[in-house]
């Protein structure tokens, strides 16, 4: 029979305080948490640095001015597991955020906070390799070092709390030769940058003092000042959901609550629409596409659409004009399954299912304005046929139908082809072509939606010969041809390919079968638009390539 005392089965010590270093943080998610308890401690400033000293020690400092807390409330926020805030609503949820967020970085952090100026400064650290010596959860009690109480000065002001990490053995991601030295100077460089970004995204609706949703916070990164990013860039795009569309009423699974989501479908405009300076704001990247799930004003996941539309990390080349904003508060934690790091939610089947129809249309209409200005974009390119129209005038054995006369007014042509000795075809006629398109020609003029189409051509008003004109708003010139652009000789082979399927069609026709080769054409151009469907647009890397001379 089990004993009461066997009932106590604590954790080891060592282990597990080892093992919560790796929940999935990296440093910006980890910075992030830090930042969120300064914000739920009623703070308008958070100073973050980053420093290294000439030996290569990495120490990483969060003062605030918030409220900050006496000796019995920092031994409460070091516990594993600290109590629950009286504020429901504020950014921190389990109460292990400070810990394990620290953790996944440094091997020590220490809490250092007072609640007013006149009050002595209260410190506790967790140092792991004291841990895993003692094999107890004993935490330090070590008298606050000369660093700290500047960074407190420095950072915090008369009140508020410091967080400081250090024996940072996770802050970078690589270890240096040279510790200290340049290379490693140049990668904690890059890390404020790539730190200063994600608070931006994170928290711009706190940094930015026209937004009046959430109370404005200022927070800087080694004195620099953090400013907003709107993923949703409100100014130029449409956002396209009425407003009754935007509310969502939510009953939570065991019946003991409710609460509203709501949910916005932003637009962005292409950006072959945009100035430099809007591109940067806009940054339309194919992974920016998706939902933007704020809890309590803040961003806890940035793009990808969570299963709601593909796979979990699908991404779909012509959604990337689309972001979608929603919002919920602290009351739908459990609707949502938030985790322990406030970064990932998941969606009920029937949200997914809502969500599916409510955004049915905002989908149709970003890939509608996607592909239009794509496609506009596109047509702009000018690919060189000239090649393939040499080749063909070089070929005069070629078999090809003899035009005996044309009518430009009727648009009708009569040739000696398989079919006759003078079979009259309906097929445009055109007169004074460029030499060096006469043969092969790409046009934005078809409307059929064809690629390709027969003609009959003359640099003047006689001397008429087959030719193709190609479609430059089709899908496979879009998509294949102005790629291939880079290439000379597969631009050449495919003018050839369609002008030969071209001049067999004026050789093989009459007016009977002339329908048929219709149809034909019909059919394989849509095939072609079907099976390129999920291809992406060149991009304007692509397009700039193409338009290059090239030498064969």
């Amino acid at each position: 029979m089990v004993e009461v005392r066997d009932l106590i089965n604590e954790p080891d010590a060592s282990r597990l305080i080892f093992g919560l270093r790796d929940t999935g943080y990296n440093f910006r998610t980890a910075s992030a948490d830090i930042i969120d308890n300064s914000i739920a401690a009623n703070a308008d400033e958070v100073h973050v640095r980053i420093a290294m000293t000439s030996d290569g020690r990495k120490f990483v400092y969060f003062g605030d001015n918030g409220d900050g807390m006496d000796e019995d409330g920092v031994h409460k926020a070091m516990r594993y597991g600290a109590p629950v805030r009286a504020n429901l609503a504020s950014l921190g949820k389990f109460g292990l955020g400070l810990k394990t967020a620290s953790s996944s970085v440094c091997r020590r952090f220490a809490l250092i906070s007072r609640k007013s100026p006149d009050a002595p400064l209260a410190k506790l650290a967790w140092d792991l390799d004291h841990v895993e010596e003692t094999g107890k959860w004993e935490m330090r009690a070590d008298p606050i070092e000369q660093h700290e109480a500047d960074a407190f000065d420095e950072l915090c002001g008369d009140k508020g709390t410091l967080v400081v990490w250090s024996k940072c053995d996770r802050l970078l991601t690589k270890n240096y030769d040279e510790p200290g030295g340049a290379n490693e100077q140049a990668a904690i460089k890059r890390l404020r940058s790539s730190l200063k970004e994600h608070i931006a995204l994170i928290y711009h609706r706190f940094l930015d003092p026209t937004d009046a949703r959430q109370r404005n916070v200022l927070i800087t990164v080694n004195n620099e000042t953090v400013g907003p990013w709107n993923p949703f860039f409100p100014e130029r795009a449409e956002q396209v959901l009425s407003e009754k569309q935007q509310r969502i009423e939510m009953d939570l699974a065991d019946g003991e609550g409710s609460g509203v989501a709501t949910v916005k479908a932003w637009i962005l405009p292409n950006s072959n629409t945009l100035t430099e300076e809007e591109r940067k704001r806009a940054n339309i990247t194919n992974r920016g596409q998706g939902f933007y799930i704020y809890r309590e004003g803040r961003l806890i996941n940035q793009g990808g659409w969570l299963g709601v539309f593909g796979a979990h990390g699908s991404f779909e080349p012509h959604m990337s004009l689309l972001r979608i904003e929603f919002d919920f508060g602290h009351d739908l934690d459990e609707a949502f399954y938030v985790d322990v790091k406030k970064s990932r939610i998941l969606f009920d089947p029937a949200i997914e299912e809502h969500l599916q129809k409510l955004l049915g249309n905002a989908r149709r209409e970003a890939e509608n304005r996607y592909r239009r200005k794509e496609k506009e974009r596109a047509a702009q390119v000018t690919l060189d046929h000239g090649s393939a129209n040499v080749s063909i005038s070089s070929a005069p054995n070629a078999k090809k139908p003899v035009v005996l006369e044309v009518d430009v007014a009727n648009q009708t042509a009569v040739v000696r082809n398989t079919q006759g000795a003078r079979i009259k075809l309906h097929q445009p006629v055109q007169n004074n072509v460029a030499a060096d398109k006469v043969y092969v020609d790409a046009v934005d003029d078809i409307t059929s939606g064809e690629l390709w189409e027969p003609a009959f051509r003359s640099t003047g008003e006689v001397g008429h010969v087959p030719g193709v004109r190609i479609n430059k708003n089709h899908d496979f010139y879009q998509k294949i041809y102005l790629r291939a652009g880079a290439s000379g000789y597969s631009v050449q082979g495919m003018d050839l390919l369609l002008w030969a399927f071209a001049t067999a069609e004026v050789d093989f026709s009459n007016p009977e079968m002339q329908p048929i080769f219709a149809d034909i054409r019909d059919v394989v151009s849509s095939n072609l638009k079907k099976l390129l469907r999920t291809v992406p647009m060149p991009t304007d890397a692509d397009l700039e390539e193409a338009e290059e001379p090239r030498d064969q």
